[in-house]
């Protein structure tokens, strides 16, 4: 289903996930160390990356740094449950989502063909929903999944653009982070806010002309975001 590369220190966790994975019909490859799994990203160039926070040498945080700043391939990571700061951190760090262990492979698996949709879930727009939109300097282009400001592409992980294609569809519109997480990560079960905050951090460092005063991805406090009228 997906070409998956998975980046574990812990051999006993990495083998069990590898075949789990495997069963469900993915493709894996597998590094022990953050070094090995840059140099099999360019090798193999996977659909996803499934990535370790904890790893030796180059951390976690690191390799997700580096992981982003190669290209949009999407990243989930893996962590310790009670570990709220390395959540962050790993979102902050260029993650789309995050599984907290012990892994449970379905959820995974769950997880890695939700993201996965991100970048398809979008259909041309239908008559009198016009596929191309002009907002300021921006423009969303919905049929080819496009995003241009000032006439250059804008580079978005399918996450990124996945928020601004379901936030910009009605302006103005107050948008929950919890109707947020249904609509664009397919779960709202952990009421989860952090994945929301980080991706619109993310969002806004690449779309607005002052992140710190956004003119487009707007937050109303107390209630979650909403897209500026254009």
């Amino acid at each position: 289903m997906a070409s998956v590369l998975l980046i574990e220190d812990d051999a006993s966790v990495r083998e069990g996930l590898e075949l789990a994975l495997r069963r469900q019909a993915h493709t894996v490859h597998t590094a022990e160390s953050g070094e090995l799994g840059l140099e099999k990203l360019r090798v193999y160039q996977p659909d996803i990356v499934v990535l370790d926070l904890m790893l030796p040498g180059i951390d976690g945080f690191e390799t997700c740094r580096r992981i982003r700043s190669a290209g949009e391939v999407p990243i989930i990571m893996l962590t310790a449950r009670s570990d709220d700061f390395d959540i962050v951190a790993g979102l902050e760090a260029g993650a789309d989502d995050y599984v907290t262990k012990p892994i449970e492979p379905r959820v995974l698996d769950a997880r890695i063909r939700a993201v996965l949709r991100r970048a398809v879930s979008e259909k041309p727009a239908s008559e009198g929903d016009p596929a191309w939109e002009r907002h300021g300097r921006l423009v969303i282009d919905r049929a080819g999944l496009v995003v241009t400001k000032n006439g250059e592409p804008v580079s978005l992980t399918p996450t990124e653009l996945k928020l601004l294609l379901e936030l910009s569809r009605t302006p103005g519109q107050v948008y929950s982070r919890q109707q947020i997480l249904s609509a664009v990560w397919d779960h709202d079960y952990l009421g989860d806010s952090r994945l929301v905050d980080a991706c619109v951090q993310r969002l806004r460092a690449k779309i607005e002309d002052v992140p710190a005063k956004p003119d487009h991805v707007q937050t109303v406090r107390g209630f979650g975001y909403r897209f500026g009228r254009s």
